[in-house]
């Protein structure tokens, strides 16, 4: 007899007004203690990866442990990565940019991981958060992230795993604005 799998049932997505069972909390007491400060690596990360979808009309929810982060209504693969100037710790000066992970070991429940790293993604958005002085750093505000658009076919040309900004902004052609970004994930995935 064969093991069978315990598979994850659909589940409603949360308002934020659920009650925590047993405690005087919600659901949205708890999205503001874990995830309150937008200019955190992960939650910066998972708030890029919702302007991206935003951006493209997207409709699924993020799936931990998928091998990209965004399917687009036309079944584009999308892959965000984030990265801002400032962190939420004291710095000497503000960050080098710089991302990384671009290539990745496929996973999935039934075979676990893959044999090799691989470009998983058909398009490649890297989001960066412009602020440089905490007072005026806004999340928020889309205007202070650039976006640029990488298709795969050219990270696999230079086959690196992590890229500074200088090449970022090379290989991209130069940043779109969000208003733009839709189009311009469609122009790369062609």
């Amino acid at each position: 007899m064969e093991n069978e799998w315990i598979q994850a049932s659909a589940v409603e997505p949360l308002t934020g007004d659920e009650e925590l069972a047993g405690t005087n909390a919600t659901v949205r007491d708890f999205w503001a203690f874990a995830m309150g400060d937008l200019r955190t690596n992960n939650v910066r990360g998972y708030l890029a990866e919702f302007l991206v979808a935003k951006a493209v009309g997207a409709t699924g929810r993020r799936v931990e442990w998928d091998a990209f982060d965004v399917l687009t209504p036309a079944g584009v693969r999308v892959e965000v990565k984030s990265a801002g100037y400032l962190q939420v710790w004291d710095q000497a000066k503000p960050s080098t940019i710089a991302f990384s992970g671009l290539m990745a070991k496929t996973w999935s429940p039934r075979e676990g991981y893959a044999q090799t790293k691989t470009f998983n993604a058909d398009v490649y958005v890297f989001a960066l958060q412009t602020a440089r002085e905490h007072d005026a750093y806004d999340p928020l505000d889309v205007s202070q992230w650039r976006f640029y658009v990488v298709p795969r076919r050219a990270l696999e040309a230079c086959g690196y795993a992590s890229l500074g900004l200088r090449t970022v902004e090379t290989l991209a052609g130069g940043a779109v604005s969000y208003a733009d970004l839709g189009v311009a994930i469609d122009a790369a995935s062609a």
